[in-house]
């Protein structure tokens, strides 16, 4: 299928399948940090918010109208702002701020404990056994991406993972993959395009286990959360899952594209309601000039973002820390 695929020893893959073999790639500059990464973030519209507590002098009716309104411009939601806004006056009726500082300290507090109230930011993985990611999300969020980061994030990290091409709908998607697997150095099972994906995940997680991954992450296809029957489809790749190894996926990761606001609110609510997210990788954050969406989706549907992308390159992923990401927003 591919130049650099040759057949695996053990076991003997289906036929049309094959597993990849390929050689390490290597890093030669440090991630950005999560403050670089949020630059465009900071200068834009929380830059307005942070810029509002460091002019107005009085916390009046228009300072808080403000206030408001620049939040929802950060893509907060409606809801959320409400809240927020509602308990900074609070606050500050029981005991007036002495300064637009001590106010905007108070907010970076509550948005801080929106984003610790959505549970452990960490990868829950089995120390017994292989894990077992799947990774979904749809079109065009970077998510055969995010899975080649995550992929470079637990190789650095000790682990031997193993990749599996359960998107077949596209062979292009297959393809990317199989570029990706060459450049971390992983072995990449995958099927002709047209495969049905719940037969070649099951297969795989076999091929992987035999040979001795300790992780095995799962791509699927860049579904759209308004298509039923995608849905349906990656519901049924789920319950072969389950099947396959009881208890598993260990972790369902929805991809999310910090650009695309509220929309990849919607986006969480229906993949939580079908598929069983456990945690959330937001990519894109150095294309974003909002951002807020983070809060939103904390806030409503309770989910932790496990891991948040930093830049282009494989190496540009990292673990979330609600503190440090409020921190940057405001630096």
């Amino acid at each position: 299928m591919f130049r650099f695929f040759r057949r695996a020893t053990a076991p003997d893959p289906q036929p049309g399948s094959q597993l990849v073999e390929s050689a390490p790639s290597n890093a030669d500059a440090a991630a950005p940090t999560i403050t670089e990464s949020l630059g465009k973030t900071r200068g834009g519209f929380f830059g307005a918010v942070r810029n509002l507590f460091r002019t107005q002098v009085t916390l009046d009716e228009a300072f808080w109208e403000s206030l408001e309104e620049r939040l929802i411009a950060a893509d907060l939601g409606a809801h959320v702002t409400a809240d927020l806004v509602d308990e900074l006056r609070a606050r500050n009726g029981r005991r007036p701020f002495a300064s637009g500082d001590e106010a905007e300290a108070a907010l970076r507090e509550l948005l801080e404990a929106i984003l610790g109230s959505a549970g452990d930011p960490g990868l829950t993985l089995p120390v017994d056994g292989a894990a077992i990611i799947l990774v979904i999300g749809v079109n065009g969020t970077g998510k055969t991406t995010t899975v080649a980061k995550l992929t470079k994030y637990l190789l650095d990290g000790g682990r031997k993972p193993h990749l599996i091409a359960g998107d077949t709908f596209r062979a292009a998607a297959i393809d990317q993959l199989a570029v990706w697997a060459e450049r971390t150095g992983v072995p990449m099972y995958g099927q002709v395009p047209g495969s049905d994906p719940a037969a070649v995940v099951f297969d795989g997680i076999g091929a992987a286990v035999a040979r001795g991954a300790d992780t095995i992450i799962i791509d699927t296809a860049g579904r759209l959360h308004t298509k039923a029957n995608l849905m349906a489809e990656l519901e049924k790749v789920r319950r072969i899952i389950e099947r396959r190894v009881p208890g598993a996926p260990h972790e369902t990761l929805l991809v999310l594209d910090a650009v695309t606001g509220q929309n990849g609110l919607m986006q969480a609510k229906t993949f939580v309601g079908s598929v069983g997210v456990t945690g959330l990788v937001l990519t894109k954050l150095d294309s974003s000039a909002k951002g807020g969406v983070v809060f939103a989706i904390a806030e409503e549907l309770k989910l932790p973002i496990k891991l948040i992308g930093t830049g282009e390159r494989v190496e540009d992923v990292q673990p979330f820390d609600p503190q440090e990401f409020v921190r940057a927003l405001f630096a």
